[in-house]
C-alpha cells in the first residue's frame, strides 16, 4: 500500500509564525500507524507531498515519523491542485490523507475534494482512526461525528480521506528522525493559463431582483434560526436508562422555556 500525506504551509495559531498544520501531523500519525499495522516498510510506504514555492518549516515533519518528503516547487501563489494531481496520479498511490483545512493560509478545505474529483476517487471525511480492512484492497475508517459519536466505515481503495482533529495526537518530534528523513525537490509543471471569459456590462439596479434578494435573505435568517434552535443544547446519550433519558428530556424542555407539567 502506498500512502501519501498532503502537507500545507500553515501558521501557528498564537504567534502567527510559519509552522506545520496540527491536523496534518495527525494525518501523518495515522499513516505511520497504518504502515506499522500492515507490515512496516515492507507492507506500506508513506510519502509526504507539499506543493508551494518554499518548504520552510515543513521539513520538521521528518521528525514526526515521515521518512520521505516530496516538495513540488511552484511559482508564487500558484494553485497547488494541478501539481498535486499530476504527482498523485503518477505515483500510483492507494491512499491519500489530508487535513480538513489549512491553518493561516487561503485554504478553505476544498482542495481534497478538488483532487478527489480530478482523480475520480471516493472521498471520506473526518477520519479519527484507520485500520486495514478484512477484505483485500479495503480500509476500515473510524469516522468522527458530532458530540463525540463514532461510526465505523469500510472504503475500497484507492480513496482520499480527510482527518478530524479528534484523531490521535502527532508523534513526538525526534531529531534523529529529522536527520534520517529525505527531502526530494521537484519542479512542478507550470499551470496552463486560462483566460476568463468575462463580459463587461454597465450595472443597472433591477427592483425585482432586489426584492427577491431581500425575500431570500429573510428566508435564510428564518432557516438559520430554526437550525440553531434544533441543534443547540442537550447531550448525546447512547442506550440510556429510561429514568436518565426522561430527566434529560425534561431538562432540555426547561432550557427551551417550555412547560413540563
Amino acid at each position: 500500500m502506498r500512502i501519501a500525506v498532503l502537507l500545507s504551509a500553515g501558521r501557528h495559531s498564537v504567534s502567527g509564525r510559519p509552522a506545520p498544520v496540527p491536523v496534518e501531523l495527525q494525518a501523518l500519525r495515522l499513516a505511520v500507524d497504518l504502515a506499522n499495522q500492515c507490515g512496516g516498510q515492507s507492507g506500506c510506504d508513506v510519502t509526504g507531498l507539499h506543493a508551494g514555492p518554499e518548504l520552510g518549516p515543513l521539513a520538521d515533519t521528518l521528525g514526526h515519523g515521515l521518512g520521505h518528503l516530496v516538495h513540488l516547487r511552484t511559482e508564487g501563489a500558484a494553485d497547488p491542485a494541478p501539481a498535486l494531481a499530476a504527482a498523485l496520479e503518477a505515483g500510483g498511490y492507494d491512499l491519500i490523507l489530508a487535513g480538513r483545512a489549512g491553518q493561516g493560509g487561503e485554504d478553505a478545505g476544498l482542495l481534497p475534494y478538488t483532487l478527489a474529483r480530478g482523480l475520480a476517487w471516493p472521498i471520506l471525511a473526518d477520519a479519527a482512526g484507520l485500520a486495514p480492512g478484512e477484505a483485500p484492497g479495503t480500509l476500515s475508517v473510524e469516522q468522527a461525528l458530532g458530540r463525540g459519536a463514532r461510526r465505523r466505515l469500510v472504503v475500497r481503495l484507492p480513496a482520499l480521506v480527510t482527518v478530524h482533529p479528534a484523531a490521535p495526537p502527532p508523534l513526538p518530534f525526534a531529531f534523529a528522525g529529522l536527520r534520517r528523513g529525505r527531502v526530494e525537490m521537484r519542479e512542478a509543471p507550470p499551470a496552463p493559463a486560462v483566460a476568463p471569459e468575462v463580459e463587461e456590462r454597465a450595472y443597472r439596479p433591477r427592483p425585482k431582483l432586489i426584492a427577491k434578494a431581500a425575500a431570500g435573505a429573510s428566508a435564510l435568517e428564518r432557516l438559520r434560526a430554526a437550525t440553531e434552535a434544533a441543534s443547540g443544547g442537550g447531550r448525546l446519550l447512547v442506550d440510556p436508562a429510561p429514568d436518565e433519558a426522561a430527566r434529560e428530556i425534561l431538562a432540555h424542555l426547561r432550557a427551551l422555556g417550555l412547560p413540563t407539567r
